[in-house]
């Protein structure tokens, strides 16, 4: 504003001059020089507070707007952060919320891990005793068997049958042909084959009671060979049911010398899976033997529909012979009775002409 305001009176003084030297050639008129250099004098200082206001305005003008400008950026910046701080409240917010969910559903997964272990530690005093572990697997094998054939169906399988001998199996299995009749008996060889397992156990005393486990699983595949294999009532063989899948694998694992020895006797040891497994095989071929069966039933009923339908088909080719002929027959009554007409018509004709004559 300073460097203008000079430039102003700079200006000034120089047109103060250059009027005050072509004033000079006419001193007649000194009185109005001096008259309009002060109203030129008047009008510039006026021009130059003019231009100061301006100068002022512009510059006050441009401080509001750029206040304005400040207060309008400060505005939205406070708003965002306000906004930002909102949205990380109600995510932490959020977070606590779903940590204290976890945090019970924790403590429920606690409390039912504590009664899962009070479970199995009444689990393990239950099978403990033998008869108990003979009840298990009992109920063990009747679940597996009614999941694959259905609840009480008698045709395929019964529980707790007598045989002829006298001796009572836990299941019986009426499979068909070739399987036939199948006993299944459950066994569960449990102490021996604990102690054998167990580390802390001595390697003697681990081999000690791996003998008697053999000596255990072996005594029970002779007793079902001897009362559950009868000739001509049951087949040839018959299934031994380990409720224990880690009974299961350790025989087949590392006993062999058993599996051999159940093969001999004709006895074969399943676990709950391969029960299911070989089940439901069985379950399959006498599903198909019923397709099968019905199958032949509907081949003889078809065969009995296509003789019914030649028997019908001859009777409606002769009746439709006959029908030719009585239409063959209607239709030369028919040209029989045109000719008679024509005839009639005729002899009608004829008395007419006459009676015509005869009036003539």
């Amino acid at each position: 504003m300073d460097i203008a305001f000079l430039v102003l009176l700079i200006v000034l003084i120089i047109l103060v001059l250059v009027l005050i030297i072509l004033n000079i050639k006419n001193k007649k008129d000194e009185v109005s020089i001096v008259e309009k250099l002060a109203r030129f004098e008047f009008n510039i200082n006026k021009e130059v507070n003019d231009l100061k206001n301006d100068l002022n305005k512009d510059i006050d003008g441009s401080f509001d707007k750029m206040n304005e400008k400040l207060e309008r950026k400060l505005t939205i910046i406070n708003d965002r952060v306000n906004e930002r701080l909102d949205q990380n409240f109600e995510k932490t917010n959020k977070t606590f919320t779903n940590v204290l969910e976890r945090l019970s559903k924790i403590d429920e997964a606690q409390k039912k891990i504590e009664t899962l272990s009070s479970d199995i530690v009444s689990l393990q005093n239950v099978l403990t005793d033998k008869k108990s572990r003979g009840i298990f697997g009992e109920v063990n094998l009747k679940h597996i068997l009614s999941s694959v054939f259905g609840e009480k169906n008698d045709k395929v399988y019964r529980l707790q049958y007598t045989m002829s001998n006298g001796t009572i199996v836990d299941s019986i299995l009426f499979a068909p042909e070739p399987l036939g009749t199948i006993g299944i008996d459950s066994k569960f060889p449990l102490e021996n084959y604990q102690n054998m397992v167990d580390k802390n156990n001595s390697a003697e005393a681990r081999e000690k009671y791996e003998k008697l486990f053999k000596a255990d699983v072996k005594k029970h595949i002779d007793a079902i060979n001897e009362k559950y294999i009868i000739p001509g009532e049951t087949s040839d063989q018959a299934i031994m049911f380990l409720p224990a899948e880690a009974i299961f694998a350790e025989i087949n694992a590392y006993h062999t010398d058993i599996i051999d020895y159940a093969y001999k006797k004709r006895v074969w040891i399943t676990s709950p899976t391969t029960l299911i497994s070989t089940l439901t095989v069985v379950e399959m071929i006498i599903k198909n033997m019923e397709r099968d069966k019905y199958a032949s039933i509907i081949h003889d009923e078809l065969n009995k529909l296509g003789t019914e339908f030649n028997r019908y088909k001859e009777r409606w080719d002769h009746l439709s012979k006959s029908i030719q002929s009585v239409n063959k027959d209607v239709e030369n009554i028919h040209v029989t009775t045109d000719k008679i007409s024509k005839r009639f018509d005729e002899i009608s004709g004829v008395e007419i002409e006459k009676i015509k004559l005869k009036d003539k």
